[in-house]
């Protein structure tokens, strides 16, 4: 393969995972505006081939949804181009797996979207649709990192490795993903203002988890407008925020693994910082998006930040294993 050749797959891999930050965003966006049954038909719009909508006629809600299903297809279709071009490259045969799983994701994420529409936005499918949807940009994100100039360069130096800084970050990135499972949920089940207030929760320091915060919570809730809550919303709300805690707190410990021995790997401390960046951003924005009482844009860039979030804690994992596959398992294993 020519020099030209893997400057093209490495432009690709790389315009793919951007890509699908910012399709991640335009789903969050179609969320907070409630535009998910604003296109009632698919996989046609209106009636009308995808491509072929007037643009004239994309206002309200219908603007965010097809401009979601339009961005959607472009994706896929860089996906395939991509894989294809995989498959007749010489890059290793892990890559080229990666390539096949990609399209399948994100054929099968096509096909959940379009779901979710025809069975009027059920909350399983919504949340699998969004989980999927993050699983797939993890998988961008490991082909592009697999054909970068960083991941070429490794492969002829000998590095040496933290096993237990190894798995601290592997556990935050699985905690993140977890958290970003319990986030769709959230969203999904409208118990994004389960508890509308913070610090407190519930109209104190201490969440009681009765009938009487319940109480107090709804109060608010009919005073502002809203539909009365579940105990049950008020759990899902109330683990979103305990989990980023456990995260938060995770994260402050592997800084202070990577200060004491990981002050010479620039590439692990540029991720993370960029990863506790993100963290924080990503905390603020959730405090923002309950005093706002779910301001649109607050809620969209919380969960296109939490997807960030995730694909800096892969990074970072893959900037601190190994880059043989027997070689992580050998140090994963060691005490």
């Amino acid at each position: 393969m020519s020099t030209s050749d893997h400057v093209l797959l490495r432009r690709l891999g790389k315009a793919l995972s951007a890509s699908t930050l910012f399709l991640i965003f335009l789903g969050a966006l179609v969320k907070s505006t409630g535009s998910g049954l604003s296109v009632p038909d698919w996989p046609t719009t209106y009636g009308h081939f995808m491509f072929t909508f007037p643009l004239d006629q994309m206002v309200g809600g219908i603007k965010y949804e097809h401009t979601h299903r339009l961005v959607a297809s472009l994706v896929g279709l860089f996906a395939l181009v991509l894989c294809v071009l995989l498959l007749r490259s010489n890059v290793p045969s892990w890559i080229k797996r990666l390539g096949i799983w990609a399209v399948i994701t994100v054929i099968l994420q096509g096909l959940l979207g379009g779901l979710t529409v025809k069975f009027f936005l059920p909350v399983w499918l919504s949340v699998l649709h969004g989980v999927l949807a993050q699983s797939f940009f993890l998988i961008t994100i490991m082909i592009a990192y697999g054909l970068s100039v960083e991941y070429s360069g490794r492969l002829t130096v000998t590095e040496t490795y933290e096993p237990k800084f190894m798995r601290f970050v592997l556990i935050l990135a699985v905690m993140v993903y977890i958290q970003l499972i319990i986030g769709n949920f959230m969203r999904h089940t409208d118990s994004g203002l389960a508890i509308p207030d913070f610090p407190t929760t519930g109209g104190s320091l201490w969440p009681s988890m009765d009938q009487n915060m319940l109480a107090r919570i709804n109060a608010w809730r009919f005073e502002h407008g809203l539909d009365p809550v579940r105990m049950g919303q008020v759990h899902i709300h109330l683990l979103h925020r305990v989990w980023a805690l456990l995260i938060l707190l995770k994260l402050l410990y592997i800084n202070q693994v990577a200060y004491t021995k990981h002050l010479n790997k620039p590439l692990i401390m540029k991720t993370l910082f960029w990863l506790n960046l993100a963290v924080f951003t990503q905390i603020a924005l959730g405090i923002g998006t309950v005093l706002s009482q779910k301001e649109i844009f607050a809620t969209t860039f919380h969960v296109a930040i939490g997807a960030l979030t995730l694909g800096l804690s892969l990074l970072l994992l893959l900037r601190s294993s190994p880059v043989g596959l027997g070689d992580f398992k050998r140090l994963w294993k060691q005490r």
